[in-house]
């Protein structure tokens, strides 16, 4: 016989005592998610390269840092069918929530030890993000099971529905707080802070949940019982019903979760000064939490009844509603970042007004589908088909993941960069691992670039100009479209005695840097305004690269813009375009901002990289005397689908879902179940109260 209390009292007609500890559980354990999710991308791509003692590495590109965030967020939403086949077949959910928030803890913890020995910082961020995409996500069907678990028919109908509501709310609360603060730590105090606080967070969670235990209602877990009702006919039927939904609602979570990529790196480029404040780029996501707690009441009361006096607004139908207003919110996101294309800097408040429209949908599609989810459910099968509704979530957020990862174009430097990498490794004690020629020589021969052709290394007796080579310093040759070395479309990168590169070698460098002349020329004629795509492609029109091709000009933003050769296979967007890619650095007109202290992040550029760190950091923050431009060169590396393209390309791909998801709301037939109040009315549940 259970210690605990195995079905709902039939004679109360209150809220569940229960109710509390989960809420105050799940504001501390949203805290500790929402404020590592928040800062993950900008962390990827401007802070993970400075955590170690190589000055030398490159900061993860834009659609890298996405991918991985989303395919993060994918594990997330995937590994609840692991914490639902626990619960409801060994473990119950009380068990199983506590067991997997233990893990939850120690994933946080290898997240606040990035930068500290034993393991790279890649590798103490991604078995940190293992370890919390296995606790959060197997436990997230159960405790949203675990609220409805403690209901029964005598207080469903009255507080049901409210306590799923401040259940969500209170998910929002954690969340509105801990966007706030962990990118203010990540920015004052550096990543180690960042991510331990919503560890301790975690911690507190965790405990919160332990209090509670006495008065939970605790189902407990049906054993093989629960395998036999899943294959029934009862429950194959419910889960292919629910997964028709749900695989509509997937692609409303393939926009909605870029609030934290695409959305955060859009936030980079716009004005943020708001409000009288100057928001950090993964700040404004406090917008969408906070809009949850006024929005929630507003529809409850106002907008919902209003509509339900033209039309009956069936569950299905708050979906079907929620899925066209996500195409009003992310079409706005895509318009904006057209000025951005444009060369304007947009105010970041039209990003709020984005959100609350995002927001708005987010009410009627994710809260909805939360209820509608567990009243689908069989009884014996609440956290599995939970478990099903965040698995739309992992849907969404793969295929996110998976675009991503298609629209990168290879980086050919890449290989070389590894190699040069290598040659510069250290043990744990800080010394060098390659010492002599001979073992450089052995790491060339293995080496291979991206067409698995040989690298060619020389050590430099005599830089490009003829005058005499430093002592150490290397060069490295990739192989072009043709694989053959000494031809024309080889590149060459030339590298420093501590392995910084120093200058990279093609065909086209004085062709670029013509197509460059005209650039900045046009730039200081215009008030020092970039040329938009359709003027700076007039101004290179008639300027061919080394095969005859003309060369292609873009504007990245106000600040940035890239001049293309298409390389020897004369195909753009492919690992053989050769990109020079220029940035605009101007002087702040705040002269206060220029006398604020450095951030974590400065202080370790400059302790990491010297004198090139500092000018480095003063061009960030505007404090120099007159504008710099700085070029690059790279070859490949770009995406195939950019700037608004990109945002117009999900905001079509949600139209198109919407409109048919229009059909299930005509023909679905739902059926209702909720848990039973006492033994007596569920064999079953006389079963496991026995065992």
């Amino acid at each position: 016989m259970s210690k605990y209390r195995t079905s709902p009292d039939p004679k109360l007609t209150g809220m569940p005592p229960g109710i509390p500890f989960i809420i105050g559980n799940e504001v501390a354990e949203r805290f500790s998610f929402y404020g590592m999710k928040t800062i993950l991308v900008v962390f990827m791509t401007n802070y993970l390269h400075i955590l170690t003692d190589d000055p030398n590495l490159a900061a993860m590109n834009d659609a890298a840092a996405i991918e991985l965030y989303h395919k993060f967020s994918s594990w997330v939403y995937l590994t609840p069918i692991l914490g639902a086949l626990l619960a409801d077949t060994i473990l119950g959910k009380y068990r199983t929530i506590m067991s997997l928030s233990i893990v939850y803890c120690l994933g946080h913890l290898a997240l606040a030890f990035m930068g500290t020995g034993g393991m790279t910082p890649e590798s103490w961020m991604m078995t940190g993000l293992l370890l919390i995409s296995l606790g959060s996500g197997g436990i997230k069907p159960c405790v949203s099971a675990h609220v409805g678990d403690q209901f029964g028919k005598s207080n469903a109908k009255q507080w049901l529905s409210k306590v799923f509501g401040w259940f969500y709310m209170s998910i929002n609360v954690g969340a509105f707080i801990s966007t706030l603060l962990t990118p203010w730590l990540l920015e004052w105090y550096g990543p180690h802070w960042a991510f331990g606080v919503p560890g301790v967070l975690m911690a507190i969670a965790t405990l919160t949940f332990w209090l509670g235990r006495n008065v939970f209602i605790h189902i407990q877990p049906k054993g093989p019982a629960f395998l036999k009702e899943v294959w029934s006919r009862e429950g194959l039927m419910a889960m292919l019903k629910m997964s028709i939904i749900f695989v509509f609602v997937a692609v409303f979570w393939a926009l909605f979760d870029q609030t934290g990529s695409s959305w955060v790196l859009q936030a980079e480029d716009l004005d943020r000064h708001w409000l009288g404040i100057n928001w950090l780029p993964s700040q404004i996501q406090a917008i969408n939490p906070i809009m949850i707690v006024i929005l929630v009441p507003i529809f409850g009361f106002v907008i919902y009844p209003l509509i339900d006096k033209v039309f009956k607004l069936t569950p299905l139908r708050k979906v079907s509603i929620g899925l066209f207003v996500m195409v009003v919110g992310f079409s706005i996101v895509a318009v904006v970042q057209q000025w951005i294309d444009q060369g304007q800097q947009p105010s970041i408040g039209w990003q709020l007004f984005a959100y609350v429209i995002l927001t708005s949908s987010e009410v009627m599609v994710s809260i909805t589908c939360l209820e509608f989810a567990y009243t689908q459910a069989p009884r014996t099968m609440k956290s599995v088909i939970m478990a099903l509704f965040l698995m739309s979530v992992s849907l969404g957020n793969y295929f996110t993941a998976g675009v991503n990862s298609f629209i990168q174009v290879p980086n050919q430097i890449s290989a070389a960069a590894d190699l040069s990498k290598s040659f510069h490794a250290k043990d744990g004690e800080g010394k060098k691992l390659i010492t002599t020629e001979a073992d450089r020589a052995e790491l060339v021969a293995k080496a291979k670039d991206l067409n698995t052709k040989n690298i060619q290394y020389k050590m430099l007796k005599s830089t490009g100009d003829d005058k005499p080579g430093e002592q150490g310093h290397y060069s490295l040759t990739l192989a072009g479209a043709d694989k053959q070395l000494n031809t024309v479309d080889d590149i060459t990168i030339h590298y420093d005695a501590d392995g910084a590169q120093t200058s990279i070698l093609t065909a086209v460098d004085e062709i670029l840097a013509s197509a460059f002349s005209k650039i900045k020329a046009h730039f200081e004629d215009n008030n020092n305004t970039l040329p938009t795509t359709k003027e700076g492609t007039r101004l290179v029109e008639g300027i061919e690269d080394a095969w005859g091709s003309p060369l292609q000009y873009r504007l990245v933003n106000r600040n940035g813009f890239r001049v293309t050769s298409l390389g020897s296979d004369r195909e753009y967007m492919t690992q053989n375009d050769i990109v020079l890619l220029s940035t605009v650095s101007r002087p702040s007109k705040d002269s206060e901002a220029k006398k604020q202290p450095y951030s974590w992040r400065e202080k370790r550029i400059i302790a990491l990289k010297g004198e090139k760190g500092k000018l480095e950091v003063e061009k960030g923050r505007g404090g120099i005397s007159s504008i710099k431009f700085d070029s690059t060169t790279v070859v490949g590396g770009q995406t195939k689908l950019e700037g608004s393209a990109y945002f117009w390309f999900f905001t079509w791909l949600m139209l198109g879902a919407a409109a048919c998801f229009l059909l299930v709301v005509k023909f679905y037939k739902p059926h209702t179940y909720l848990q039973e109040e006492s033994p007596d009315d569920d064999p079953d549940n006389k079963e496991t109260s026995a065992a």
